[in-house]
């Protein structure tokens, strides 16, 4: 296949084994990251979305909070899975926290109240369009990631520790790490079963 982009999103995977270690700087990390976020697509524009990245000892604040906001609500006989879980995403090199601007979808809400009810469904479908992009951006430095949900879990204490806008709502986590291991096998349905072409 002779096309990069092609090739970033065929190449990309959930890693879910990695170190905390990395082929790359921090700063080129940041550099990629910021050009994802520049250039991605949005709807009307918006350009609502919005990351903070972590590395270092913020990186292992992150998943400290995400342990222990985990350890009220799980029942202490099934916390040993969670607890080796969480182990393995604070194994990392840094991890991306994905949010939205809400204060950004409210405006366009008001400016174009016809289209109201849509700019939350846009403004999530551009975050996501950001999550592929640094996903596979990533891939291609040479990192292994995968992208975590723990978001109603985590989002006060995250907040307060980092001092996020009240209007920004996190969105995923996104903890990435030079690979140490391969990903899973993965399978696909037939593409001329899930892609109709007409001509």
């Amino acid at each position: 296949m002779n096309n990069s982009v092609l090739n970033a999103i065929s190449r990309r995977r959930s890693h879910y084994a990695i170190s905390r270690k990395s082929p790359v700087s921090e700063d080129r990390i940041t550099e990629v990251i910021k050009t994802a976020v520049k250039y991605v697509p949005s709807a009307f524009n918006s350009q609502s979305q919005r990351a903070i990245v972590l590395f270092g000892e913020e990186n292992q604040k992150l998943w400290n909070i995400v342990m222990e906001e985990l350890r009220k609500i799980v029942p202490a006989e099934n916390f040993k899975s969670t607890e080796d879980k969480i182990n393995g995403f604070a194994d990392s090199f840094g991890t991306v926290l994905f949010y939205e601007d809400t204060s950004v979808v409210k405006g366009l809400q008001e400016q174009f109240p016809l289209y109201s009810p849509n700019f939350p469904v846009w403004a999530e479908q551009a975050n996501g369009m950001l999550q592929s992009a640094v996903w596979n951006a990533l891939t291609e430095e040479g990192l292994g990631a995968s992208l975590q949900h723990y978001n109603e879990v985590i989002s006060e204490e995250v907040r307060k520790t980092w001092d996020v806008p009240e209007n920004w709502r996190l969105i995923a986590q996104m903890p990435f790490g030079a690979p140490t291991g391969e990903p899973g096998e993965k399978q696909y349905p037939s593409v001329d079963d899930v892609v109709k072409v007409y001509r």
